[in-house]
């Protein structure tokens, strides 16, 4: 069964959408990058001066992009001065206030960060491509749910870490909310594990794994490399 013109119209408007998100992000990364090429003159790892300016990029990107509650910059322990783990990281408050988010990066402790194990960091890490990672809920940030856009740092050809920003679930119902809702019947934004990011009806629960076999279920993947969502819709 061919997909209805609406249909084909909302999967054009989320590629659009996302493909602006995914090329902001890999532009933040490639920030990232020139900054901390421009500090590490003549050394190898990061230390605390090359850190100097990371907190302006990502200032930056959250004025222009204003669909981010959170950007920044996760580094990888083998890019650091004694394998530490750093995370710069800005997040903007209700009130618009751009301030620091700190998080505890102490192993073994009851809120440790390991953010390297995450989905977000070791996709980019190992395959060298932009991600995405979500609807999760952040407990140790924001305490709802967040879409996680990524892309890999290289600095002088070599894995740095990633940059990265979020996206709040109910910051981005306004954005693509309509888009679903132009289709006629139920319709879901999906990710590659099947999950629900955002749906037009109670059919489609953020976070709810989809399960396939409905003949009257179908699916459009967005042509968005790497990330893998798809748009689902009943008939």
């Amino acid at each position: 069964m061919n997909p209805t013109s609406e249909v084909v119209h909302a999967a054009n408007a989320l590629t659009s959408w996302i493909r602006g998100v995914s090329t902001e992000t890999e532009e933040l990364s490639r920030n990232v990058a020139s900054l901390l090429e421009r500090n590490l003159v003549g050394k190898s790892r990061v230390d605390k001066a090359a850190l100097l300016g990371l907190d302006e990029v990502s200032r930056e990107f959250l004025a222009k992009n204003t669909f981010a509650v959170g950007a920044g910059t996760f580094f990888a322990a083998e890019s650091v001065e004694e394998g530490a783990r750093v995370l710069e990281w800005w997040s903007r408050k209700e009130s618009g206030v751009i301030g620091r988010l700190d998080f505890d990066l102490t192993p073994g402790s009851n809120r440790y960060y390991d953010y390297e194990k995450l989905p977000f960091f070791s996709t980019a890490a190992s395959t060298g491509e932009k991600s995405v990672w979500g609807p999760y809920v952040d407990f140790l940030g924001f305490e709802e749910y967040i879409l996680t856009f990524a892309a890999p740092v290289y600095v002088h050809g070599n894995f740095a870490g990633v940059a990265a920003c979020d996206i709040r679930i109910k910051d981005l119902e306004p954005l693509i909310m309509p888009t679903l809702r132009a289709i006629p019947g139920d319709a879901a934004l999906v990710n590659a594990s099947n999950r629900v990011v955002l749906g037009n009806s109670g059919m489609y629960l953020v976070g709810e794994r989809i399960k396939s076999g409905s003949p009257n279920q179908h699916r459009m993947a967005l042509d968005v490399p790497h990330l893998g969502l798809s748009l689902i819709y009943s008939t």
